[in-house]
């Protein structure tokens, strides 16, 4: 008898130890390398897997979400949450839900029937609609919450609307609104984007999708709405059509990742306004930035790139040029509940901890 409630008793205690240390599961972020697309992976302390974005069309960028996905050990998608639709941010779920299964869709409901062909074609389109049809979708406003255990992920904006109330830790008058410059009215699927803030206990990060300058400004003028958070993903992969300085400074991120390609992205004004947010520590890029002109489609007034406007190397996870290099690399942020986190660049294997803030 004593043999048996031995057995039994440790048994249970190996029990709860896996409960434990499953508990204490870390949150990790992964910012996938779609050349200037949106690609980010989220995997929470449960276990439940969220993918916002599936880059472009083609087999390219689909191989590069399914080669983090087995780094991540996820064999499922949980949420897939299509921030607009554009085709460098849902061109590859119609390949990739072939090849990986996706339960929940998160979006904002129909398309923009104003917009035209500028999103990419009713074939794009219609491949996303096809491939959500084989899940569950689930139609987001400002105020929803994607319902993750362990994890609060609250919509911020979508479909062209915003939060009304304040988040928790929200809501203080922003000085910065004082010197807002609106840029002309957005009619496009960028300014209906769906972002988000994600809350893992007291850390937190903000995706904006390609949200556009004056819905940007709608989050944080009069009042930030958002508060701050510890991570920022650049909105509109750093183009200057996004990010004005009412909200990248309002949010004060200690850490800011830029999803820019080699020749898209990584804007000399947005560059500069986040380089100069206060408090933060560190920007880090997907990509090197090569230089380029001006190009007044993006907004953008003066060159960027180059040697002057770009980080340090070990802060910048591809080097190459060609957008069809092999390897690609990722940035992981490893979170954890008491707001302490982690950067990892995977080409360079380096790492930078960064702790709760003060």
């Amino acid at each position: 008898m004593r043999t048996i409630l031995s057995t039994i008793t440790l048994a249970a205690a190996v029990s709860l130890s896996v409960v434990f240390v499953r508990a204490q599961r870390p949150l990790e972020i992964y910012y996938i390398d779609v050349e200037g697309g949106g690609a980010t992976l989220i995997v929470s302390p449960s276990g439940e897997s969220l993918l916002v974005d599936a880059g472009n069309p083609g087999a390219r960028d689909v191989q590069r979400i399914v080669d983090v996905l087995s780094d991540a050990r996820i064999k499922q998608i949980d949420y897939f949450l299509a921030t607009h639709y554009h085709s460098d941010h849902i061109g590859g779920i119609p390949e990739l839900s072939n090849r990986v299964p996706i339960k929940r869709f998160v979006d904002h409901g129909p398309e923009n029937l104003d917009e035209g062909k500028f999103r990419g074609s009713d074939d794009l389109f219609n491949g996303y609609l096809a491939a959500r049809a084989k899940g569950q979708p689930l139609q987001v406003k400002p105020g929803d919450k994607v319902p993750i255990a362990g994890l609060d992920v609250f919509i911020v904006s979508s479909r062209g609307e915003r939060l009304t109330a304040a988040l928790p830790g929200g809501g203080a008058a922003n000085p910065l609104c004082a010197g807002f410059v609106r840029q002309e009215e957005d009619k496009s699927e960028n300014a209906r984007s769906v972002g988000i803030v994600l809350r893992h206990d007291r850390f937190s990060t903000l995706a904006l999708g390609d949200l556009t300058w004056n819905k940007e400004w709608e989050l944080v003028c009069p009042n930030n709405l958002l508060g701050v958070v510890d991570v920022y993903l650049t909105t509109h992969h750093g183009l200057d059509l996004s990010g004005p300085r009412a909200l990248v400074h309002a949010v004060r991120p200690r850490v800011a990742i830029m999803n820019n390609g080699p020749r898209k992205g990584a804007s000399s004004g947005a560059w500069t306004t986040v380089k100069s947010a206060p408090g933060l520590e560190d920007l880090w890029q997907l990509h090197y930035a090569l230089q380029r002109p001006p190009n007044a489609m993006f907004n953008e007034t003066r060159e960027s790139g180059g040697p002057e406007l770009n980080v340090p190397e070990r802060f910048i996870a591809n080097l190459a040029e060609e957008a069809a290099h092999t390897p690609a690399y990722y940035l992981r942020v490893t979170a954890r509940p008491d707001g302490s986190f982690t950067v990892f660049n995977s080409r360079t294997k380096d790492s930078k901890d960064y702790g709760p803030r003060r």
